[in-house]
């Protein structure tokens, strides 16, 4: 029998710390993500505007959701107004650029700098508080941000709104869906690997800690107040930088657009893909954007045979992500990451699966 000095190991081996915390677990992973990303950049010119359009708003507004789930999934504090952190980082983007001449591209990363600090002075109060109490806390900073929004004319152009100019850089404007979708993607790869490194660093492991058992994360000499409102500065930070690009990609900023909705939204974004994943928020994101758009297709395609169901196609559109969540939380509750996962798995172990 012939020996082989170095033999090729026949599983998926860790040895060192260091090994169990990399970015991507396998280098198939990180072959297949290389790939993906890849793909989605050659084929963004050839998909139509339609869909370059929901790529775009997909990936808007993935960043708010992994900001978002920082908070809520990792840290275990719940928020009912990220949407208007969503809306003060447009408006600030805007803002900043009309008012102070400051270039788009700057003015970008500048606003969710100033969603930061919003978002931390509401997180005092709210560090202190937990379960219901601060659900009513984040509510309030909802409504407080909108009726901002409404008056301060100097900011947001009251009820008219602002506009917001696509951003440009040495003559290169980004005027187009195509090149748009490029300046997202690039946002999102970023946010998404900050994020994945930020939750494998000693203060995500505190994220972690105050989240499954705040006794014992302060016993072990983590500082809850500092995390809490940290989770809630970082959450706010993503919210603000997804805002200006959401608004600069439509060109106008309006309060009607950041309303309790886009928050229930958001949340259901999270629920859905996944608690504490940065992926699982990616595909939350692309399951609600295209959620109701599916269901009025099969509403559209169902009124052939019942005519009455024409008049409610409004109502299904809504009423399928309240289901949608019901759903998940009943038969998936960890979301369609979870899924994703095992069905990962079941190819891994093939044929010897179950």
């Amino acid at each position: 029998m012939s020996y082989v000095p170095n033999p090729r190991p026949a599983g998926d081996f860790r040895t060192t710390y260091k090994d169990d915390n990399r970015l991507f677990k396998t280098h198939f992973e990180t072959r297949s993500a290389l790939v993906l990303l890849a793909v989605v950049i050659v084929a963004a010119p050839f998909i139509g505007n339609y869909w370059l359009t929901q790529l775009i708003l997909i990936g808007i507004y993935a960043i708010a959701a992994i900001g978002l789930n920082i908070l809520v999934g990792t840290t275990g504090q719940i928020s009912l107004g990220h949407a208007a952190f969503f809306g003060f980082g447009a408006f600030a983007s805007a803002w900043l650029a009309n008012s102070f001449g400051v270039p788009v591209l700057i003015a970008m990363p500048a606003a969710a700098v100033l969603t930061t600090a919003v978002g931390m002075i509401f997180g005092v109060p709210a560090a202190r508080i937990k379960g219901l109490y601060l659900a009513i806390a984040t509510l309030a900073s909802q409504f407080i941000l909108t009726d901002f929004f409404s008056r301060a004319d100097w900011f947001s152009g009251g009820v008219y709104g602002a506009l917001a100019e696509r951003p440009s850089i040495f003559g290169f404007a980004f005027d187009s869906d195509l090149r748009y979708f490029y300046l997202v993607m690039f946002w999102l790869v970023v946010t998404a690997v900050a994020v994945t490194n930020l939750l494998r660093s000693r203060d995500g492991r505190a994220f972690v800690a105050v989240r499954d058992h705040y006794l014992s994360a302060e016993v072990m000499g983590v500082n809850l107040t500092k995390y809490r409102i940290l989770s809630f500065g970082i959450s706010s930070f993503f919210a603000g930088l997804a805002g200006a690009l959401f608004g600069h990609y439509l060109e106008y900023v309006s309060v009607e657009g950041f309303t309790i909705l886009l928050s229930i939204q958001f949340l259901a974004m999270i629920i859905i893909g996944g608690l504490g994943s940065v992926y699982g928020a990616i595909l939350g994101a692309a399951f609600i954007l295209l959620l109701p758009q599916v269901m009025e297709s099969l509403t559209t395609m169902a009124a052939y045979v019942f005519p009455a169901m024409e008049s409610g196609k409004s109502y299904v559109k809504q009423m399928s992500i309240g289901a949608a969540i019901i759903l998940f939380l009943i038969f998936e509750p960890e979301g369609l990451i979870h899924r994703w996962q095992q069905i990962r798995a079941s190819w891994k172990l093939f044929p010897f699966s179950r």
